[in-house]
């Protein structure tokens, strides 16, 4: 019935999926009742005044810990957090396994003795050592070596907003360095390195800056240059599979005439190895030819939907600023969920460690509250995504369903964004929880994974690795429904089970062409990101090899070349959600509209071309008629 039912695009809107934007807005208050819990039982001010290992926070008068000395000190003048050894980094556990304490400032010079320390102590009134040490027993009391800090103290300054004194100098975090960077054998290569970054960071900036530009000028011309492309990817695909091919044969019939006068295992072993190489790529190569062969009208298809694409975008330039607010709106939730995992982990009761110092953890079930954060993570971001998949549907489905181009919206990204919030917010809730759903059980398997890892047999780590995969080509498949049922969505106005259901039968009437665009189209936007980012690292060499006499510029470049893949993936995969939502709106056109009076094409002028070049082919191939070969009307 659905496959039957009439499409009307465009001609009312109704809200969908309302159950589920009430199941969404309670998880989000949720997310709030977190953040608040975590404020109010004090987290805050643990995280961003800081306390030291005897549960005083710094800068306040406390309250008295229960068994823990030191603890309800009066530390209002103190209010920087110092580590007696801060170069003491516990790897494993991420954090510094030193004893802290609440200081009146931080030590803006090198201490090299216990002399200095005691010095600085009386000059600046800040005492370095445990608060059950008096300045002037620094250098007589035996005590000193265990509760004073670790000399040579390095010379620090304090972290803006959170009253850490840090240390200037990054050398003693080499070690930490090294962990995260493995080609880093030394500390004064991770220097190097650095000063690099910085020397360079105006050319780095402008590098960046350069890989925008070109992402956005191909997004203009590549519907130009589309065809090229294909033949480009077409001559690379035969020569290098009968090249491949040829060469396999090549080897084995040399290796032949040679083994027949050295007869040994390894010759016959080998001569065996290339004779199977050279015949499993001979069956690829046929298997290909045919392949191409049989879909090489398709391709022709794609071509013209990446030229109505180019059209789209001409027609509404917004559409290339949707990847800044997307990303916008992602680091601020970003931001907001850090933010809010910090309070986390300094929330709780003050609990004694085995050391006999205070750590802050939660009881009950409210230690599971992670959990829901995590969980909040992961939705939410998709949800965004979402939000942006639905925005580009809605707008392009405007632009294609709109017969007089004039009549356009003054802005269809911004009445695409009304309709989503007015009507379909449900929808998109319900379509990134999906996700979610698949995505959380992937993530648990790769953790138990990585804990496991060198510790569990050949077989688990097998069955490990398959899930892991099955469950990653599952949220590809479900991703890219989600994105066809969001376009049927803004068509039809439907729910969204209804409109993953009509989207999936659309899809599986032209699978064929749904391959030729997703291999052939995937290419072109693959060639177009190889290209900005082989256009960005030549610049970047040209310019930083000016300063390769006092510069190292290798990781300069990495930078450079990461931020143009960057950059260049989320232009053109706006690009390529633009191609797929096209090709949603042109076979649901094709099939309930045929050109005749009453059922006029909605498609552009080339995909009306394609239209009728297939149909005189077909009728030249004697399976023409009927309606299929009447002539297309104009829109």
């Amino acid at each position: 019935k659905s496959s039957k039912r009439e499409w009307k695009p465009l001609e009312d809107h109704s809200c969908t999926d309302v159950p589920w934007l009430l199941l969404f807005i309670l998880f989000c208050v949720g997310m709030g009742f977190i953040c608040g819990f975590s404020i109010a039982t004090g987290a805050a001010a643990r995280l961003l005044s800081g306390y030291d290992s005897y549960g005083n926070i710094c800068g306040q008068k406390n309250v008295k810990v229960e068994g823990i000395i030191n603890s309800g000190l009066d530390l209002t003048h103190k209010k920087y957090v110092f580590f007696l050894d801060p170069c003491n980094i516990d790897l494993v556990h991420q954090k510094i396994k030193s004893l802290a304490l609440c200081v009146s400032a931080c030590p803006r010079k090198e201490l090299k003795t216990l002399a200095d320390i005691q010095k600085f102590a009386e000059t600046n009134g800040s005492t370095l050592c445990s608060y059950e040490l008096q300045p002037s027993e620094y250098t007589t009391d035996p005590r000193a070596a265990k509760l004073c800090p670790k000399y040579p103290v390095p010379e620090s300054a304090p972290i803006p907003f959170f009253h850490r004194c840090a240390p200037v100098n990054i050398s003693c975090y080499a070690k930490f360095a090294e962990a995260l960077i493995t080609f880093v054998s030394d500390s004064s290569v991770l220097h190097r390195l650095i000063s690099g970054v910085m020397t360079s960071k105006e050319i780095i900036m402008g590098l960046c800056l350069l890989s925008l530009v070109l992402s956005m000028i191909l997004m203009v011309i590549i519907r130009y240059i589309s065809r090229v492309l294909v033949w480009i990817l077409t001559i690379l695909v035969i020569l290098g599979s009968l090249g491949g091919t040829g060469v396999l044969w090549w080897l084995y019939a040399k290796q032949r005439i040679s083994a027949s006068a050295v007869e040994t295992q390894i010759a016959k072993d080998n001569l065996q190895a290339l004779l199977i190489y050279a015949i499993s790529a001979t069956v690829f190569t046929v298997i290909l030819f045919l392949i191409m062969l049989i879909m090489r009208k398709r391709v022709a298809l794609t071509i013209a939907l990446f030229h109505v694409a180019g059209k789209v975008f001409i027609h509404l330039p917004l559409l290339v600023f949707q990847p800044f607010w997307t990303f916008f709106v992602l680091i601020l939730f970003w931001t907001y969920w850090i933010t809010v995992l910090l309070f986390l982990g300094t929330t709780g009761s003050p609990v004694p460690n085995e050391e006999g110092f205070v750590e802050f953890r939660m009881v009950g079930p409210l230690k599971y509250m992670w959990w829901y954060h995590v969980v909040g993570l992961i939705w939410i971001s998709e949800f965004i995504l979402a939000c942006q998949q639905m925005t580009v549907a809605g707008a392009v489905v405007t632009y294609y369903f709109t017969r007089e181009k004039r009549n356009l919206p003054f802005t269809p990204i911004l009445a695409s964004v009304n309709r989503l919030v007015c009507y379909h917010l449900g929808t998109v809730a319900k379509g990134s929880f999906i996700i979610t759903l698949v995505k959380i059980p992937r993530m648990i398997l790769m953790y138990i994974h990585t804990q496991l890892k060198g510790k569990e047999n050949a077989c688990a780590r097998c069955m490990l690795k398959a899930c892991i995969c099955c469950l990653w080509c599952l949220e590809k498949c479900l991703t890219y429904l989600n994105q066809n049922a969001y376009t049927a969505t803004a068509i039809n106005s439907t729910n969204f089970c209804t409109s993953a259901k009509d989207a999936f039968v659309i899809l599986v009437e032209n699978a064929l062409r749904v391959a030729a665009i997703n291999t052939v189209g995937d290419f072109m936007l693959f060639l177009g990101k190889v290209l900005i980012v082989c256009s960005t690292g030549l610049a970047g060499i040209m310019l930083l090899n000016y300063q390769r006499d006092y510069t190292i510029w290798v990781l300069p470049l990495i930078i450079v070349c990461l931020f143009a893949f960057l950059v260049a993936h989320c232009f053109l995969s706006i690009y390529e959600m633009v191609v797929d939502v096209l090709f949603l709106c042109f076979a649901i056109d094709t099939k309930y509209n045929d050109g005749s009076p009453g059922r006029e094409f909605y498609m552009d002028k080339v995909l009306m071309e394609f239209v009728e070049n297939s149909r005189k082919s077909m009728k030249e191939a004697g399976r023409g008629g009927g309606a299929e070969g009447r002539e297309l009307k104009p829109m």
